[in-house]
């Protein structure tokens, strides 16, 4: 099967930094779309940023023009850069990816396991 798993998160101040990373690895035959999704406690789960095998870039309103998100392909990794993070941005960050196992396959959608990103005011 396929693991992600992220990396990255923590606690920072509001106004500070933070790059996520994201490592996929086990029977990846094609990746379609990279992607981040948070979870604030006691709200659904929202897609923040996604990224096409293409390269278009998809971000939440919320989001645009403080996170940019980016992939090595050729690694299979990707990432969430996340700047100027204010208090409403906390929440637990997962990756997610949709991938083809093999050339005969669609694509199943991954999860990571999720990385705690807090920021504080």
């Amino acid at each position: 099967q396929v693991q992600l798993v992220e990396s990255g998160g923590g606690l920072v101040q509001a106004g500070g930094s933070l790059r996520l990373s994201c490592a996929a690895s086990g029977s990846i035959f094609l990746i379609n779309a990279m992607g981040w999704y948070r979870q604030a406690p006691g709200k659904q789960r929202e897609l923040v940023a996604a990224i096409a095998g293409g390269g278009s870039t998809n971000y939440a309103d919320s989001v645009k023009g403080r996170f940019t998100i980016s992939a090595d392909a050729a690694n299979n990794m990707w990432y969430l850069q996340m700047n100027g993070l204010k208090p409403e941005d906390t929440a637990v960050y997962y990756c997610n990816a949709d991938v083809r196992t093999s050339a005969w396959n669609g694509a199943f959608r991954f999860w990571g396991q999720g990385t705690q990103v807090t920021v504080s005011s």
